[in-house]
């Protein structure tokens, strides 16, 4: 099952990145030790590792392991982050990265919305899924308003580079139908 390649909210289109969003992606977040913190992977080093990463994007649209899109504004196009969903079976679940400056202000609460309704709607798909670290109050508010409820704590669950080598906890958060 593939999602659509678009999708538009009232502020926000969301679209399949490209090569030309290397320098922009690395310059506004990829590189940021303040957005990457919890992220399972490390900061971009230099705009190659920015370009390699958006090959493996293209390859996961095309092949259909996951489905990652830019979070863009409608108005001027700007690239605020990227969100992701991977589909497995009757499973979607979601990650997503903002640059600082669009923190606080629902850009991505009003991404990971259109995603989760979407999935929702969806015949095949029963569960909609994230997780995110203990120590990261910001992505557990939106995940709560992105309409997913807190169910627990998966003990030693994911590694955050950034942070620690050790898995860390976090928090798993579903909507389901």
């Amino acid at each position: 099952m593939k999602p659509p390649e678009t999708f538009e909210t009232s502020r926000l289109i969301l679209r399949p990145p490209t090569l030309d969003d290397a320098e922009e992606i690395f310059t506004k977040y990829a590189q940021d030790p303040d957005v990457t913190r919890y992220m399972i992977w490390s900061p971009h080093q230099n705009i190659t590792v920015t370009r390699e990463f958006l090959e493996r994007c293209l390859k996961c649209w095309s092949d259909g392991t996951a489905f990652p899109w830019a979070i863009t504004l409608e108005g001027d196009g700007a690239l605020l982050g990227m969100i992701e969903m991977r589909i497995s079976g009757f499973l979607a679940d979601l990650g997503y990265g903002l640059a600082c400056q669009y923190w606080n202000q629902g850009y991505t609460t009003e991404a990971a919305k259109a995603l989760v309704e979407w999935a929702l709607a969806q015949e095949g798909i029963y569960r909609v899924w994230a997780v995110c670290d203990l120590d990261n109050p910001a992505s557990a508010r939106v995940l709560e308003k992105a309409g997913l409820e807190r169910e627990g704590i998966l003990h030693r669950f994911s590694i955050h580079p950034n942070i620690s080598s050790e898995p860390r906890d976090c928090y798993l958060y579903a909507a389901v139908k």
